[in-house]
């Protein structure tokens, strides 16, 4: 484990990663995601609609001819991660992972030892230069040619303060046409309660970050002038779904994280 970890202060990657039924967690984590489920039990379903979104978002991309993907807040590694997804379809196909939490990056690290055309770079997202610059993405992606953007369950950590509008324009700005951008983000339209009461957990739990849940339109403004393919922003459970096992029994799982992939024109 990085020394610089704190495991006496929770992770939204690592709490994430245990209502994923991951491993790589501490207690501290994992007693966070037991609170949020008292208060708002089929947390794990909602969890599990959005990585099912992100498999459904990487093949919809290399469907129309996306061989290279950034994905942004990528978090410990766990089941159908963008490698695996695009490189089943497309064995060329290049993936750079980013994240800042030390133990998302020591995981991938080990997890990507041996495929050399998948790195993680350790970074915050708050700094795009710093990312879209780094050796290794150089090394890996070709800025010249579509890149497939994920950004997923992560802007919702970044509160207004820090503009996280402009955050995206400058990463969409870098984006050669034809690219695509994922983005899955909370929401309280249409919760109750529950929501605001998960989001007090979070502030009490002393973890460095805070959830700002956005309604329809100012998510949709994440995209900017990027082209929202059908059917749009919509609960990602709803965003052309396979099965079953894309959609939530509880209903408001399905609709408490707006799903959307856009396109550079």
């Amino acid at each position: 484990m990085p020394r610089s970890v704190d495991v006496s202060v929770p992770s939204m990657a690592r709490t994430y990663d245990f209502l994923l039924g991951g491993a790589h967690n501490f207690a501290v984590d994992r007693e966070l995601a037991v609170h949020v489920s008292r208060v708002m039990p089929d947390a794990r379903s909602a969890a599990r609609v959005n990585r099912a979104f992100l498999g459904r978002a990487v093949r919809f991309m290399t469907d129309r001819g996306v061989r290279q993907f950034l994905d942004i807040g990528s978090g410990i590694p766990t089941v159908a991660n963008v490698h695996e997804v695009a490189q089943a379809e497309f064995p060329e196909s290049r993936v750079v992972y980013v994240d800042k939490d030390p133990v998302a990056v020591a995981h991938s690290e080990l997890l990507l030892a041996d495929n050399d055309r998948a790195t993680i770079v350790h970074a915050d997202m708050r700094d795009p230069e710093s990312i879209l610059d780094h050796p290794e993405t150089r090394d890996l992606l070709d800025l010249d040619q579509p890149v497939g953007l994920l950004m997923l369950m992560m802007l919702h950590w970044v509160p207004d303060a820090d503009d996280p509008w402009e955050l995206t324009a400058r990463y969409r700005d870098a984006l050669a046409p034809g690219s695509h951008l994922a983005i899955t983000h909370v929401t309280a339209d249409g919760q109750d309660e529950r929501l605001s009461e998960v989001t007090g957990l979070i502030e009490e739990s002393r973890s460095a970050d805070r959830l700002t849940e956005r309604p329809h339109h100012r998510v949709r403004a994440l995209f900017g002038d990027f082209e929202l393919v059908e059917p749009g922003l919509v609960g990602c459970a709803a965003w052309r779904p396979a099965g079953r096992g894309d959609i939530s029994d509880t209903s408001e799982m399905n609709t408490v994280i707006y799903g959307g992939v856009a396109r550079k024109p």
